[in-house]
């Protein structure tokens, strides 16, 4: 191995495992966060070999060859203008940001002319295998030399490097995530809402309903800062927020006043053009039901609870709006999305189970009051995400997730699983 150093500033979860897959495959890691947590950084990190923990990213950026900023992408304007300057000479920045615009911004301001910029974004969570997940890397401005640096560095995850522009990248990302993110958000926020564990349920066990379960408290079992930069720093992501929530709105409403033909017509005319642009016909699903049961939080019951699935319903709706097909960013997609796509693509190539879904919307109340509180969570959220407000995201983002918190462990040990097995399939 030469001797190129990596520095990363911002030591979060995925810091972290930057830090150890680097220092693994033999390369010399600088690292820091912020000062309050030098001293348990270096305990944490004492017995690993290849990594250094300094005080501050002065002295990170004084002495690494390549350096990720691995923070938030509210705060990357701000850290990168503390220690931007203070880059090595001739050597290559990047950032793990999930938005690369403000990322690029900074990056631009406050560099010298002299420092390279090749950004990079693995496009999963810290606790799953980065092997054959996708990766990004943004070449925005370096020379052959350096971008195969960073290629040869960025090797030992094992992952599938795909390589797009920083818009390219944050127009990918809001149709892979941003409504992913919307729909869990809103449902937790809803049986928060309901003081409901749906898992403890009968009606939200099995199934598709395993993973709404596994991956809503998957999502709220992290940081908010997660979701919240790519959310309202992303313009197209507020744009598709905003219409998942119109579409669950619409869609509720055909609901409430039983207008089963109109409901009907909408419902199906965005499957055919969902999926049939994407030429699926024909194609074995993504996922089965089958599979999907073995992953339940609680005890399956004998006969499944017909469920309307506005959430999936309104997924669906939102790409047609907005005209995406979602395979065609199949490359560049989340486990959360794999998962989320499947379930969908399940409902709609069902015909038998979308017309329960579509009968159950307009004859059964079962789900009524939960569809209601869905409702003003995707709506509550959207305007959250619409008026750029990080302070109310983390309030009710944090506050959701204090609810859910005894459950954690078992859902992180069952979604883990779950999603290996799954994406496996995918």
């Amino acid at each position: 191995m030469d001797q190129t150093i990596i520095g990363i500033i911002g030591m979060g979860l995925m810091g972290k495992m930057y830090a150890r897959k680097l220092s693994a495959a033999g390369w010399r890691v600088h690292a820091c966060d912020t000062r309050d947590k030098l001293e348990v950084l270096e305990q944490e990190f004492s017995g690993i070999p290849g990594i250094v923990i300094y005080e501050d990213g002065y002295g990170v950026s004084r002495s690494s060859d390549y350096i990720i900023y691995s923070v938030e992408a509210e705060a990357i304007d701000k850290v990168v203008a503390q220690y931007g300057r203070a880059t090595k000479k001739h050597a290559i920045v990047g950032g793990q940001t999930s938005c690369k615009a403000p990322e690029v911004a900074a990056f631009e301001r406050h560099l010298p002319s002299d420092v390279e910029i090749v950004s990079c974004h693995s496009l999963h969570g810290p606790n799953v295998d980065p092997k054959d997940q996708p990766l990004v890397i943004i070449r925005h401005r370096a020379s052959q030399e350096s971008y195969d640096l960073v290629r040869k560095v960025l090797l030992c995850f094992g992952s599938k490097m795909v390589v797009l522009t920083a818009e390219e990248h944050d127009r990918i990302t809001a149709d892979t995530q941003a409504v992913t993110h919307a729909a869990f958000l809103s449902m937790g926020t809803a049986w928060r809402a309901n003081n409901q564990f749906p898992w403890e349920l009968t009606r939200y066990v099995g199934g598709i309903e395993n993973v709404k379960c596994n991956i809503t408290l998957r999502i709220y079992s992290n940081k908010w800062h997660v979701y919240a930069g790519l959310a309202i720093l992303n313009p197209s992501a507020k744009k598709q927020i905003r219409q998942y929530a119109e579409s669950v709105t619409d869609l509720y409403k055909l609901m409430l006043g039983g207008h089963k033909r109109e409901l009907e017509n909408r419902i199906k005319t965005a499957g055919r053009v969902v999926f049939d642009a994407a030429g699926r016909e024909g194609e074995p699903l993504m996922l089965s039901d089958e599979a999907l049961d073995q992953f339940s939080l609680g005890k399956v019951p004998k006969e499944r609870t017909p469920n309307n699935h506005l959430s999936l319903l309104a997924m669906v709706d939102c790409w047609w709006k907005l005209r995406i097909v979602p395979y065609d960013h199949m490359i560049c997609s989340t486990p959360l999305f794999r998962l989320w796509l499947g379930v969908t693509e399940y409902l709609f190539r069902n015909p038998a189970l979308l017309d329960e879904s579509i009968n159950t919307a307009i004859e059964d109340h079962t789900f009524r009051s939960d569809d209601l509180e869905f409702t003003f969570a995707a709506r509550g959220w959207s305007d959250c995400v619409s008026f750029g407000d990080f302070s109310s995201y983390r309030d009710r983002f944090e506050q959701i997730q204090s609810y859910f918190a005894p459950r954690f462990p078992e859902a992180t040990r069952v979604g883990n699983e779950m999603i290996r097995v799954l994406v496996e399939k995918t």
